[in-house]
């Protein structure tokens, strides 16, 4: 894991994303899980793309149960962008990095 993406909890998930004055990704995913493992390079790569412009957090599903149950996460890796306070979009399962720019330059507008 990148040394500037986040590792929250539960407890944590509302002053660090909710409250944020810039954009989160949050990246709920699980130790056991072969696709979030696949998917955490590319993630770190983009927090050092984007990271002076976006906040970049994870959140283990297994310890925390909350916060995924709150935002409806069903499988994972799932990649929640929020703005505002507010979710602004969603990305589920092993996608391409070029899609996750994408999302990341919307969600940045």
């Amino acid at each position: 894991m990148a040394e500037n993406i986040i590792e929250i909890n539960d407890d944590s998930f509302e002053k660090i994303v909710l409250k944020s004055d810039k954009p989160v990704m949050v990246d709920f995913w699980a130790p056991w899980c072969g696709p979030c493992k696949a998917i955490a390079p590319t993630i770190d790569a983009l927090e050092k793309e984007f990271g002076d412009k976006m906040t970049f957090v994870k959140v283990n599903v297994d310890d925390n149960p909350v916060s995924p149950s709150k935002y409806g996460v069903q499988a994972i890796p799932t990649l929640i962008f929020f703005k505002n306070g507010e979710k602004a979009d969603q990305i589920t399962g092993m996608v391409a990095k070029q899609k996750l720019e994408e999302t990341i330059k919307n969600v940045l507008i």
